[in-house]
């Protein structure tokens, strides 16, 4: 059974064989990770994981970002995906990113494993006053689209902005 855990080194090897299912190199939506970080290492892993785990201390933040919550979707010992909650937006957000980034690897889709992650964080985005939620999809992303109105994401429009053409949805919490 799916669950959301706090990024932890013990899944090093396992959040390995994820990324390497969407390709090296490539983008994963909710997974914090930036193009200079070094994965592979031990170290810069841990490094890694201890910037996602300390994502909500603003002193620790990088300019021009905002406090997040970070978990890796799981079964067992397997790295399936990844969710982030933005506790705030800033005009790059408000515009694009949203409050909330998700990503299923691509072997683990279709299990509804994104609309089971989305649901408990928009738990917690409810649980910290954070209403309404911004969440957007790119614009031909079909799934993500119907797993966000499946949580009752209402349509503002569709724009595009410095990641693509997107979808902006606005989800109620309250």
């Amino acid at each position: 059974m799916a669950e959301l855990i706090t990024p932890t080194t013990r899944l090093h090897r396992s959040w390995l064989a994820a990324r390497d299912d969407w390709g090296r190199g490539v983008h994963q939506d909710g997974s914090g990770l930036q193009p200079t970080d070094d994965v592979d290492s031990p170290e810069g892993f841990a490094d890694w994981v201890g910037r996602l785990r300390a994502g909500d201390d603003e002193s620790r933040l990088p300019d021009g970002w905002v406090p997040a919550l970070h978990w890796w979707i799981v079964e067992g010992d397997e790295v399936l995906g990844a969710i982030a909650l933005r506790l705030r937006l800033n005009d790059f957000l408000r515009n694009a990113g949203g409050h909330i980034g998700y990503g299923v690897r691509p072997s683990a889709r279709r299990r509804g494993l994104a609309t089971f992650a989305l649901g408990a964080v928009l738990a917690e985005a409810a649980r910290r006053d954070i209403d309404p939620v911004l969440v957007t999809c790119d614009d031909d992303n079909t799934a993500s689209a119907r797993t966000i109105e499946r949580h009752g994401g209402v349509l503002e429009d569709v724009r595009d902005t410095e990641l693509g053409r997107l979808r902006r949805y606005w989800i109620a919490t309250g």
